[in-house]
């Protein structure tokens, strides 16, 4: 069985929130699931995610591979530094993870605002 770390939708129609899972690779999307391992809630802003750590460092640990998005998210938040840093066999009890991702400037907002100051 080859476990993946990914996404999984949930909440209403245009108001999505999503799950970390660890699950079977070959499970669909919103299908059965191993455990949950904490949430990403985008529609907020600032978008919240919530990881119960422990859980995320036993499925790497053991191998779970972890899906792009995933790992864009984990990378947003600090978590690929602190599992780095832990695999090295750092320190890691000075170093937090973000509990918020800050919005990205759409590149039309930008220009516009370019060409405004300008």
């Amino acid at each position: 069985m080859a476990a993946i770390i990914r996404l999984r939708r949930m909440g209403a129609k245009k108001r999505p929130f999503y799950r970390f899972v660890a699950t079977d690779s070959r499970n669909a999307r919103d299908g059965r699931f191993i455990e949950v391992l904490g949430f990403y809630h985008p529609i907020e802003k600032p978008a919240k995610v919530s990881l119960n750590e422990d859980k995320v460092y036993y499925w790497l640990e053991n191998g779970a591979e972890v899906s792009d998005t995933v790992s864009s998210l984990f990378k947003e938040i600090g978590l690929w530094d602190k599992w780095s840093t832990r695999k090295a066999g750092g320190d890691i009890s000075g170093m937090e993870l973000k509990s918020v991702i800050t919005e990205r400037i759409k590149k039309k907002k930008a220009k516009k605002a370019e060409q405004q100051s300008a």
